[in-house]
């Protein structure tokens, strides 16, 4: 067996590692592992001495399974150096085969004699010892062994697995010198071990043959003997003609699986979807082989009407009497039927009825885990809803760590340093184990962090022998280990190629450590919560870009205006961040406008859809557009924007589904509010007393169906009215009524003389629903008025000759507000603009002057003709009046009405 360590194995790796020097590049993960546990064992290099043991059993199941086949190995080596070695659970060999006869003799005995120990705990790492503590096939190559005396070796192993248990019951290994080195090794010792187990699985079959014939000879025996007045037994096949279905079969092959696993004498009566009553007697049965079982059989009575048929027992000749022997106790009791009838419902050894139940429990719990686990995209319920499944019937207590990049909706750049506990369950409240909310340090070598390195589920069935965890926190795993915990199985949280943290159970209530099959469920239950977590992840990773989406598109405070005073709230929804939006936008001459609206949808595409229509409705606002014009632009915007992205859309998505919209543009001057919407619900009025109204606004059809027209409807506000605007998410709840919702929303709004910022929250504590389905945008505005002693208005004929006088009238009425600074960049202003109105407007012509925030001067005309600003050459004599007004002014424009037009300039009170 073998060359120098150089050649097969990375004997300089070993020697740096005993060193005390990193060579984590260098070795592979399950080697590195199993030297540091070496290591923690205290386990010498140069030890030589294995423990013996003279008591196993030559003649063991597995050693009757495997005997044929390591026969036909040593045939298959014949002349060569291969060995073959069989061990059994705990390392221990039981059968050896060599290719050479010869080669026995010339080995030590620890290399040839049947008993050796080669547990990774005694023997260091090698092919035996590393493929119980991996429980998967494994290649160990030379100088990866920890012992000296195994440099020039080379092995394949792989567990032998009880098919019906799951649990590792033996371990095969080729072991060969380097010379042998085939890549067909790792597939034949696959193969060997599979027909091992297949060899132990039909001698569970055998046995089980073995107790049916013993209970069919007793069945024959008793058919020649006096059965009067015990009723009469039968094939299962036949108790179909008494009424049961097959879903009946399916309970009684249940409850007969569990009475089997009992191993006591019962009789049960279990009870049946159709309302019939059948009683299982449970009897112990001996074979002539002395194999130990169970015999289950349903008594039934024969005056039940016949119902569906079942078949499970062939039966010929006679009927059969009550079987002599261990089965006298099953005849049916007597009690006066008419007539009663015994059936075969199962028979069987008690361990695999163990196993059986233990197989449909898991199952049963996986189904409902399907159910259980992902009900939310919120990670860390996923994960306590991973806990709860798994807590108590597979495990006593769970933990699972996530790195906090998972939590925040990212993935981790480096999982295996910033994990975060997010669970902690288990059957008692005060677990051992570190708290949710703690960060998690993990070291190399301790099962978890072996989890990690390697992808896999690592099994500890006894932790008190994973040195390398208690060596990392001996105080640690001394509280554990006072709570009785004992067994241990680490799974990673793999969903998509993404490592999402590690999922650990733990088990104490249950002496029975974790075996592979528990291991498997383990994995189940970790792959379906891991896809859910990931699942989200990614909607939280959504979520929170397009809530920072759109709060960088919601209005990032409120304006400077004069008008009204305003609050707002916006509240995203809990299942995803809408597009809902509002909007306060200062308009020319004291006047403001409200908006608010509702992409339909969620998600990133409706928070950009609302970016795009608020930027939207702020520029066709700055062209003073009337509430209905500005709506109409809307739709047709929004009917481009669906017609372009269905254009472009090659996966059948309908694009930008539609809006709602309010819009009202309130003036402090006339107290008037001009309001429009589409599709919205419309805003609460309180007045100034107290009193709450739905102003009758026309509905108007949603934005993006295109081509509907938009009405307008002008409402009278006193001053110190409130104006309301919401979004739907407020009031529509599935658990309550809209108009519930409506009266509540009344009730609170019926509060005189509370400030916009209060209404604004009462309004959200008492509406708003616990959990908010949609996105909610409150807008709260109470109104004020400029005084009529700050607006001062002369009309004006059409006649140059007049304009020298308005100016002096206005020039009169700055000094009277205090503005005598602002008089001569406002009359110059003035002259130029009511000289235009004059000579290229039409009349009326009117001038107004608001001494507000700012000196607003206002000139009205019946003209919608546009001015337009220019630079006049220094040879023209005209052109420069609005270039003039540009220049004095701190904002000029023109808005148009229903009568003409008002070109406006504002001047700043510090001008003054």
């Amino acid at each position: 067996m073998g060359v120098t360590g150089d050649e097969i194995g990375p004997a300089r790796s070993r020697e740096r590692f005993l060193l005390g020097e990193p060579v984590a590049g260098g070795v592979r993960s399950p080697i590195l592992n199993s030297w540091l546990r070496c290591q923690s064992l205290g386990l010498s290099p140069d030890q030589t001495d294995l423990p013996y043991r003279d008591d196993f059993d030559p003649d063991s199941r597995l050693v009757r399974a495997a005997g044929p086949v390591l026969d036909q190995l040593a045939s298959r080596f014949t002349g060569s150096r291969m060995n073959v070695s069989l061990a059994d659970g705990n390392g221990t060999v039981l059968e050896r085969r060599f290719g050479e006869p010869g080669l026995a003799q010339s080995l030590p005995p620890i290399q040839s004699v049947p008993g050796f120990v080669f547990a990774e705990r005694f023997a260091g790492t090698n092919g035996i010892g590393l493929a119980l503590a991996e429980r998967r096939l494994v290649q160990v190559y030379g100088a990866e062994h920890f012992a000296e005396r195994s440099q020039s070796n080379a092995c394949s192993a792989t567990p032998i697995r009880d098919q019906l248990s799951g649990d590792v019951v033996g371990v095969l290994c080729f072991g060969y010198p380097h010379g042998y080195e085939d890549p067909a090794l790792p597939a034949l010792v696959r193969r060997a071990a599979e027909t091992i187990e297949r060899r132990l699985m039909e001698q569970h079959s055998a046995r089980e043959r073995a107790l049916l014939r013993t209970y069919l000879e007793a069945s024959n025996l008793a058919r020649t003997g006096t059965t009067a007045g015990n009723g009469h037994l039968i094939g299962l096949d036949e108790l179909g003609d008494s009424g049961l279905d097959r879903s009946d079969q399916m309970i009684l092959k249940e409850k007969a699986t569990e009475l089997i696993s009992s191993t006591q004498r019962a009789a049960v009566a279990v009870s049946l979807p159709h309302g019939r009553g059948v009683t299982l007697l449970s009897s112990p049965l001996v074979s002539r082989s002395g194999v130990e079982g169970v015999v289950v059989e349903a008594v039934l009575t024969d005056d039940s009407p016949p119902a569906h048929h079942l078949s499970v027992l062939p039966r010929t000749g006679p009927p059969l009497g009550p079987p002599p022997g261990p089965l006298a106790g099953t005849a049916a009791p007597a009690g006066g039927a008419r007539g009663k009838v015994r059936g075969l419902v199962l028979v069987g050894e008690p361990e695999v009825g163990k196993y059986a139940v233990a197989a449909r429990r898991r199952l049963e719990l996986l189904a409902e885990a399907s159910t259980r686990i992902g009900t939310t995209l919120d990670v860390t319920r996923t994960a306590w809803e991973l806990a709860e499944t798994a807590v108590p019937r597979l495990a006593d207590y769970v933990t699972i760590d996530v790195p906090e990049a998972v939590l925040r909706g990212e993935e981790s750049a480096d999982p295996w340093t910033e994990l975060h506990r997010a669970v902690v369950h288990g059957i008692r409240d005060d677990c051992p184990f570190y708290p949710a909310g703690q960060r998690v340090e993990l070291r190399a070598g301790t099962p978890h962090m072996r989890c990690l390195d390697s992808g896999q589920a690592v099994l500890e069935p006894d932790l008190r022998n994973a040195l390398d965890w208690i060596d990392q926190e001996p105080e640690h795993a001394r509280r554990i280990f006072a709570h009785h915990v004992h067994s241990l199985v680490c799974v990673p949280l793999l969903a998509r190629g993404v490592l999402l943290g590690v999922a650990s159970f733990y088990r104490s209530e249950d002496p029975a450590p974790f075996g592979d099959d528990d291991t498997w469920l383990a994995q189940e239950l970790a792959a379906r919560a891991a896809l859910c977590i990931d699942n989200a992840r990614r909607y939280t990773h959504e979520h929170t870009l397009a809530l920072a989406l759109q709060q960088s598109l919601l209005p990032r405070g409120v304006p400077e205006q004069g008008a009204v005073e305003v609050a707002h709230r916006y509240l995203p929804a809990e299942s995803g961040v809408g597009g809902d939006w509002f909007d306060i936008i200062p308009l020319s001459g004291t006047r403001v406008a409200l908006l608010v609206g509702d992409v339909v949808g969620h998600g990133l595409h409706a928070a950009a859809t609302m970016g795009r229509l608020r930027t939207a409705a702020r520029n066709f606002a700055e062209l003073e557009l009337a509430p209905d014009e500005l709506l109409t632009h809307l739709d047709n915007l929004l009917v481009r924007l669906d017609r372009e992205e269905g254009g472009e859309n090659d996966s059948g998505s309908t694009g930008i589904v539609g809006a709602t919209c309010l819009y009202a543009v309130y003036d402090p001057t006339t107290q008037q509010c001009t309001m429009a919407r589409a599709g919205h619900p419309p805003p609460a009025l309180v007045h100034p007393g107290g009193g709450v109204t739905f102003p009758d606004l026309p509905a108007g059809p949603p934005l993006g169906l295109g081509g509907l027209p938009f009405e307008t409807a002008e409402i009278r506000l006193p001053e110190g009215s409130t104006l309301v605007l919401y979004t739907d998410g407020l009031i529509e709840d599935r658990h309550r009524d809209i108009d519930v919702a409506l009266d509540q929303l009344s009730r609170v709004l019926a509060q005189p003389n509370r400030t916009p910022e209060d209404t604004c929250q009462a309004v959200i504590d008492a509406v708003a629903p616990d959990h908010p389905a949609d996105d909610i945008a409150l807008l709260v505005a109470r109104t004020r008025t400029v005084p009529a002693g700050r607006i001062a208005t002369w009309d004006v004929p059409a006649d140059p000759a007049l304009v020298s006088g308005i100016r002096a009238a206005a020039t009169r009425q700055l000094a009277e507000w205090g503005l005598d600074e602002l008089a001569f960049a406002a009359e110059l202003m003035l002259s130029e603009l009511v000289t235009n109105a004059v000579r290229y407007g039409t009349e009326p012509i009117q001038v107004r002057l608001v001494h507000d925030r700012h000196l607003i001067c206002e000139v009205a005309d019946g003209s919608s003709t546009a001015p337009h600003l220019r630079r006049a050459a220094t040879t023209e004599e005209g052109g420069r009046g609005l270039f003039l007004v540009a220049q004095l002014a701190h904002a000029w424009g023109t808005r148009y009405t229903t009568h003409g037009k008002v070109i406006w300039a504002e001047c700043t009170l510090d001008a003054a």
